[in-house]
Formats: C-alpha cells, structure tokens, sequence
C-alpha cells in the first residue's frame, strides 16, 4: 500500500547555533513537537542522524534517507555555527493523519509562530508525494519535489494539502484543507 512522504523546509532568520531566546525556544518547541507527532495515528517514521550526529544536517550520517540536501534557493551557511534552515522529511499511512498532526495541537500553535523564527521566501515550504510501502524517500527526492512543486504547481508528483492527488494521481481535496493558492504559507 502507498505511503505519504513529506518534505518540509524553511531558511530561519538566524543560524541554529544563535545563543538567544528565540532560537532556544525555536529548539524547545521543536523538540516537543516532534515527540507528539512521533506518537500521532498515522506517523511512520522521520529522517533523523545516526548516533552522535544529532544537531547536525550537512555531513551527518541518514542512513536510507540519503545524503541530506537543500533547495537550489538556500543560500546561507552551511557549518555547524551558520546553518539557518529547518528540514524535515517524514512517512505517513496518509493524508488525512498528517493534515491532522499539522493543523492542530502543539504544531498549529508552532505554525502561528512560524514568522517569527523563518524567513518569508517566496518559496513553496512543504511537498506531498506517494511512494511504494518499501520506499524510503530521500532528501534529495524532497528537495527535488519541493523544487518541482515552486517551479510548476501541484500535480500528483508534487503536492500541497490545498490541491493534493491519490496515489493513483486523480485529485482530491484533504476533508478541513482550505482551497489555497499552490504556494503554501
């Protein structure tokens, strides 16, 4: 049976290694997000580094997730003291549980937030596609989604909750997504 990859990504207004409240909190409100959604119906599984590369994203160690990549738009540092961006890449049963973990609870209250810590881009955050049940989506298959969904819209290789397909590719509309434009907030 199919699953749900999701790809998400933004460039934060300051490096993660920023000592002040606001990344700190940046941090905390991640990390409590992360561990609700890891127990939500529906989650799979995340893209997370092998053993001692927690805090790390260029270099560390993904195993099946594929050397970690970014979109051609990224443009700010790469080391350790200044990488400025937040990527996720997760596995769902489907889409309803993860509009579901998204848009409520813990990460809505994050989502609202979301200007406040990430820089508005211009660039579609976040991408939706299908994969067989023993794929694993890597982070260049995201970043390569992502990229295509900027350049061309929604179409079932790329998609948005606001105008999302079936894994047989015949649109659908996620139950409680507004219609929204393909670029998503």
């Amino acid at each position: 049976m199919p699953r749900l990859a999701l790809y998400t990504f933004g460039v934060l207004k300051s490096p993660l290694a920023d000592p002040t409240p606001l990344t700190r909190e940046f941090y905390e409100r991640g990390e409590a997000v992360y561990r609700k959604i890891s127990r939500h119906p529906g989650y799979l599984a995340r893209a997370e580094p092998a053993g001692d590369d927690r805090g790390v994203l260029f270099g560390a160690d993904w195993g099946a997730w594929g050397e970690f990549a970014v979109p051609t738009w990224y443009d700010k540092g790469r080391t350790a003291e200044t990488t400025a961006l937040a990527a996720t890449l997760s596995l769902w049963t489907d889409l309803r549980p993860v509009f579901d973990a998204i848009y409520t609870g813990l990460h809505r209250e994050a989502l609202n937030r979301r200007y406040d810590w990430f820089e508005r881009t211009g660039h579609a955050n976040y991408v939706c596609w299908w994969v067989s049940d023993e794929e694993i989506p890597t982070w260049q298959d995201g970043v390569s989604r992502l990229e295509h969904l900027n350049d061309h819209g929604s179409a079932p290789h790329a998609f948005t909750f606001h105008h999302s397909f079936t894994p047989e590719g015949t649109p659908t509309r996620t139950v409680g997504a507004p219609v929204a434009p393909t670029r998503p907030l």
